[in-house]
């Protein structure tokens, strides 16, 4: 039996400290927009499709319905979203922006801007970077 390999030699290991760095990178910008990283990530996947369920929001971002309700629940108190039940099914919620919640977009832009200037990285390595996770994770996935 050989002996487990330095962390620094574990892709597993590579990936979770660059996010972590990502997530430290980001904090004081959404810091001073009164987001957590989890609710930037909800409101992404309203930027892409607004209206959508709780449910479909969740299945989004490879998460459990039962933790992004209160994500969207601390976004509603903040005036970012607002939410609806569907009247042909009460139990489907509806996540709808709001002109806050639309603005915070324009808002979030310096998130990637500051990611790819302390990457030292040219935009389309990062680009690449991107397409060669996303390629692991769907083969992980399976």
């Amino acid at each position: 039996m050989s002996a487990a390999l330095p962390l620094d030699s574990q892709l597993c290991f590579s990936l979770y400290s660059a996010s972590m760095a990502i997530n430290r990178a980001y904090k004081p910008m959404l810091d001073a927009l009164g987001l957590t990283y989890p609710q930037y990530l909800v409101l992404h996947a309203l930027w892409e499709e607004d209206g959508r369920t709780i449910g479909a929001i969740a299945d989004r971002l490879a998460l459990e319905s039962s933790t992004v309700t209160p994500l969207v629940k601390r976004l509603e108190a903040s005036g970012a979203v607002a939410r609806s039940r569907n009247p042909k099914d009460e139990r489907q919620v509806h996540v709808g922006l709001t002109d806050r919640g639309r603005a915070l977009r324009e808002e979030c832009g310096c998130l990637g801007e500051a990611l790819l200037a302390r990457s030292g990285m040219t935009l389309a390595d990062l680009v690449a970077l991107n397409m060669q996770v996303q390629a692991l994770r769907d083969a992980i996935a399976g």
